[in-house]
């Protein structure tokens, strides 16, 4: 499968409209905004207030876990307890393993989610298994007997179904033909879809969601393009998996979600936070919104097979080169109390020194006018941050100049371009800067895309970094740099950022960096993979997430995924180091990658045994105990 050049701009991707109860999906409609509930499906009384909830913070779809017969049959009292009081919120029934479940279930429910990778298949081995066409083909068929019957009672109650494939739970006969891939994850959904098509029946939505938003993004890509070729019109249900929580689960949520609805995919979106449901619902609202501005902003370009093309890069220091991040900064950081703390530094025998979340560089507009701040600035450059600066009389590593400043006489300091547009690039490179920081004034996303294709057109090894401006609060500020940066970073269009932000410094610093790791441009902090709870978890989700967090946020590159239950869980642990995965009441399984490692641990006992486990592969250090620099810690020698 081939990357659709078309998917690329900024105009609604146009789909047919899906019915789920009332609401409609695609076509006209704007996006929708959908949660789950994370109380016991049984407990009828605590999902319907689950539900009331959600719907008054503006969820728009409610979906609800549905293991077996009882679940399924629950269901009936909670849609006619949600009429009851008002709410005719359309209900999801999520299935996975158990096919009569949902045959059950489409009677009372306005939507039928199935798992393409265990609907009917069992749980992934992970093993090699050999298929030859006889036996592919055989595997196809049982997928046509046992799909179809619910696809007729699908049509006979005028209900819809989402095919929603997870990257973490695709079968052992996709692995072994795909791999565990995008193009895997496409095929498994469009498997289903075939039967369905087969039997008149085209109330479908489709889901391509992953942990890893670089995945996620090439996976719905990839199903677009597909659907393209087919002349296929089916709305899409966007969301990452398993993207934790804070800070970090909203970048990777924007990262992977924005990036797609900035481009015109997505008719449906779920933020999967492991954090109490309707507080999802606020972060679809903003990404919804943003969407909503860049649509009629024109491409300006055609990328070139989708981004496919990447270009030789000739990195110096001081760019990093798994990615750099420059912070902007100011005489009034530079005075604050918490100055070096808030950039990551430490203060260690009479010196600074430079944190994994320490900036890169600092871009200083003018020359400190106070003491102090130029002794910081000495400081920071003598533990090795480097300075860049725009005013020539301030002291600094590098030197920031405009396009116009090309004509004067440049000196032998090592310089970096900052341009607006992506003209004249020979005239440009010529003169050999260190770097292009590249501050578009409109349309950055598009902006970006065409430098980029001038640079990999003129065979340019000249780093470029991306510096948006954002004027809004915070929450906006995470949703808007996570999409429009992250869409570029994962395609590999810019070598850093520079954020523009109208924000604490300390919350630059951790959103630039957020960032980073999230398009997995560079990594320098734990990554927790952990699930957003619902019916089937097996422990407290939210207190046990927060608790293995602070025992172990301190090993940067290592993944760690905290899953309430088994249904993706094994699967999820191919994108993480370690697994902490709820097995049974009170018991925890512990996963290394894809393998179950241990079994059966006691709940009270897990904690130690994730970190022995850690430990015993050798990704374990200390916690190291930082002298924090403060106004009255010892002056540098």
């Amino acid at each position: 499968m081939d990357y659709c050049n078309s998917v690329f701009a900024s105009s609604r991707r146009k789909t047919r409209e899906v019915k789920v109860g009332k609401v409609g999906v695609g076509g006209d409609n704007p996006v929708r905004i959908q949660s789950m509930t994370t109380s016991n499906t049984r407990d009828i009384e605590a999902t319907i207030e689950q539900a009331i909830r959600l719907a008054d913070a503006g969820c728009e779809i409610v979906r609800v876990t549905v293991q077996g017969i009882k679940e399924a049959e629950s269901c009936e009292a909670i849609k006619n307890g949600l009429l009851q009081k008002g709410y005719d919120i359309p209900i999801v029934a999520d299935i996975h393993f158990y096919p009569p479940a949902a045959m059950k279930v489409v009677e009372f429910v306005d939507k039928v989610r199935i798992n393409p990778g265990n609907f009917l298949d069992k749980r992934a081995l992970f093993k090699t298994i050999e298929y030859d066409e006889a036996s592919y083909r055989s595997e196809i068929e049982k997928i046509r007997e046992g799909f179809s019957p619910l696809v007729d009672k699908c049509k006979t109650f005028k209900k819809s179904l989402r095919i929603g494939t997870n990257h973490g739970s695709l079968s052992d006969r996709i692995m072994n033909r795909y791999g565990d891939t995008p193009a895997g994850m496409v095929e498994s959904a469009l498997e289903f879809a075939r039967v369905a098509r087969d039997l008149n029946f085209h109330d479908m939505i489709f889901s391509m969601k992953a942990s890893n938003p670089k995945v996620m993004i090439h996976a719905y890509r990839l199903l677009v393009a597909e659907m393209n070729k087919l002349g296929w019109d089916y709305p899409l249900h966007l969301g990452v998996t398993e993207s934790g929580e804070g800070e970090d689960g909203r970048i990777k949520s924007a990262l992977g979600i924005g990036s797609l609805l900035l481009d015109g995919i997505g008719d449906t979106i779920r933020v999967s936070l492991t954090e109490d449901p309707w507080e999802e619902i606020d972060p679809c609202k903003r990404l919804v919104a943003w969407a909503k501005s860049y649509q009629g902003q024109s491409a300006l370009i055609t990328p070139i097979g989708g981004f496919s093309v990447s270009r030789k890069i000739h990195t110096k220091e001081p760019l990093h080169p798994q990615g750099t991040v420059l912070l902007t900064i100011t005489e009034e950081d530079l005075l604050s109390e918490n100055f070096f703390a808030n950039i990551g530094c430490s203060f260690q025998f009479g010196s600074i020194k430079k944190g994994l979340q320490t900036p890169d560089m600092l871009l200083l507009d003018k020359k400190p006018e106070t003491q102090k701040a130029l002794e910081n600035l000495s400081l920071l450059r003598k533990g090795g941050v480097a300075l860049l600066s725009r005013d020539p009389e301030c002291l600094c590593d590098v030197r920031l100049i405009s396009e116009k400043q090309l004509v004067e006489p440049l000196s032998e300091q090592p310089y970096a371009l900052e341009i607006t547009e992506s003209t004249d690039l020979n005239f440009i490179i010529s003169k050999k800067p260190l770097f292009l920081l590249f501050t578009p004034e409109n349309s950055p996303l598009h902006e970006s895309r065409a430098l980029y294709n001038k640079l990999c057109e003129g065979g340019v090894s000249t780093p470029f970094l991306l510096g948006f401006s954002y004027k809004s609060n915070s929450q906006d500020t995470i949703i808007h740099a996570s999409s429009e940066c992250g869409a570029l970073l994962t395609d590999g269009i810019g070598e850093g950022l520079c954020l523009f932000a109208d924000l604490p410094l300390k919350e630059r610093v951790s959103l630039s960096f957020g960032i980073a790791q999230a398009a997995r441009l560079r990594t320098v902090k734990t990554e927790f993979i952990s699930c957003p709870g619902c019916g089937r978890t097996l422990f407290e989700l939210q207190s046990v997430s927060k608790r293995i967090r602070e025992k172990t946020a301190h090993l940067p590159g290592v993944k760690i995924a905290i899953m309430g239950c088994i249904v993706n869980g094994p699967g999820e642990m191919a994108d993480a180091d370690f697994g902490y995965v709820g097995s049974r009441p009170g018991k925890i399984d512990l996963y290394v990658g894809k393998q179950c490692v241990e079994k059966n641990i006691d709940f009270a006992e897990a904690d130690e045994r994730l970190i022995d486990l850690i430990k015993s592969h050798g990704r374990w250090v200390e916690k190291e105990v930082l002298n924090l620099f403060s106004p009255s810690a010892p002056k540098a020698d």
